[in-house]
């Protein structure tokens, strides 16, 4: 636990990001936005940019504003519906964040993504150069996934990783989550009384990673866990996060002036660029799994050998970010394997002379090098 009078300020920060989720964003009884609440928002935004702060939007709420005009209110809804909703709701979406900054005097640019735009490393540095054009030409990016196209299988899932991949791709040096809880307890606050609020994470230990709990029922798609692996991605990147009520109008001054929230501090060490880009890698149902004398070797700054993996799970391309566990889902690091997932799959427990006789041609003798991994915390 870190000590109070470290803490960050959100009038200190160069580039901020700022999270809001559709409990937040959307009025279920009017099937609107909360526009006063949005104007407050809109305000504190104003205040922190007078003040040097470039500030970045990811915003949810599209498709949950789409469902009362399209009249899909009841139930879960098929993927075909979730794109068609996100269609609509997106320009809806769109149009409150222009008028809310726009009364303000800000200009909204609006950016959708998928998990390839981050994953794919020309695009990744692609949406970066765009996102700091916009910055440096005084706009308010309002980001979100471009649900219209992502399937189940490739959606980021939650905006509060993809908050954290753009607080990376930007250099922010502070991400703001907006939530319907004012930061991490040792426990479910929602089934224990008595659970108590951590103000300062200085560290992430397997200890407050295993605080993450399920996630909350209503339109949020995250919850505790996704939140903590938000903190994990900016704070290892050198970024500040800070979990805070969201639901009262100006949230974000709110915390300048001291309101209940928890901050988590940024690593003492941050990952440089590419690292960043490396251990963002979020492509669900990948992974190389290894056992625990390559689990050490990794620690130790060593290269991924073959004769360490234990197995392959899902497919994934040469040069493409992959996490490595160990054999207990511990995420050691990402890395971007020498070999895609059929000839790595060949080479499972081999030796590193074999590996020409086995998948027919000469290539290096590691899985994954050590100048291509990114180092969990």
């Amino acid at each position: 636990m870190g000590a109070v009078s470290s803490l960050p300020s959100l009038t200190g920060a160069k580039r901020l990001v700022i999270k809001i989720g559709s409990a937040l964003m959307v009025d279920p009884q009017k099937a609107a936005p909360r526009h006063e609440w949005l104007d407050s928002v809109a305000a504190d935004v104003a205040f922190l940019r007078e003040r040097g702060v470039q500030v970045c939007v990811v915003s949810s709420g599209a498709i949950a504003l789409a469902r009362y005009r399209l009249g899909l209110t009841g139930g879960a809804l098929r993927l075909a519906e979730k794109q068609a909703a996100a269609s609509v709701g997106q320009v809806l979406l769109a149009q409150a964040w222009a008028e809310a900054l726009g009364r303000h005097g800000m200009t909204a640019s609006q950016i959708l993504l998928t998990v390839e735009d981050t994953e794919e490393r020309q695009r990744y540095l692609n949406g970066r150069a765009t996102l700091q054009t916009l910055l440096e030409m005084g706009c308010v990016p309002v980001i979100n996934e471009n649900d219209t196209i992502a399937t189940a299988e490739i959606r980021f899932g939650d905006n509060d990783r993809l908050a954290a991949r753009i607080a990376q791709m930007i250099g922010a040096d502070q991400l703001v989550l907006l939530s319907d809880i004012d930061g991490l307890y040792d426990s479910d606050p929602r089934s224990n009384p008595e659970a108590r609020h951590l103000p300062v994470i200085d560290q992430l230990t397997p200890e407050i990673m295993a605080m993450g709990g399920n996630p909350p029922p209503g339109y949020s798609s995250g919850g505790m866990r996704t939140k903590l692996l938000a903190a994990s991605m900016a704070t290892q990147s050198g970024c500040a996060m800070v979990i805070a009520q969201g639901a009262m109008n100006h949230p974000l001054c709110a915390v300048l002036e001291g309101g209940r929230c928890s901050w988590f501090l940024p690593a003492e060490e941050a990952l440089t660029a590419r690292q960043q880009w490396i251990a963002g890698g979020l492509k669900p149902g990948v992974a190389l799994v290894v056992d625990a004398g390559a689990r050490e070797a990794l620690r130790q700054g060593s290269s991924l050998l073959p004769a360490g993996l234990v197995r392959v799970e899902g497919i994934f391309s040469q040069g493409e970010p992959v996490p490595i566990l160990d054999e207990d889902g511990t995420c050691l690091a990402h890395g971007l394997p020498a070999y895609d997932s059929d000839e790595v799959a060949r080479l499972v427990g081999c030796q590193s002379d074999e590996i020409a006789g086995i998948i027919g041609h000469e290539g290096p003798d590691v899985i994954v090098h050590r100048n291509d991994l990114a180092m969990m915390p």
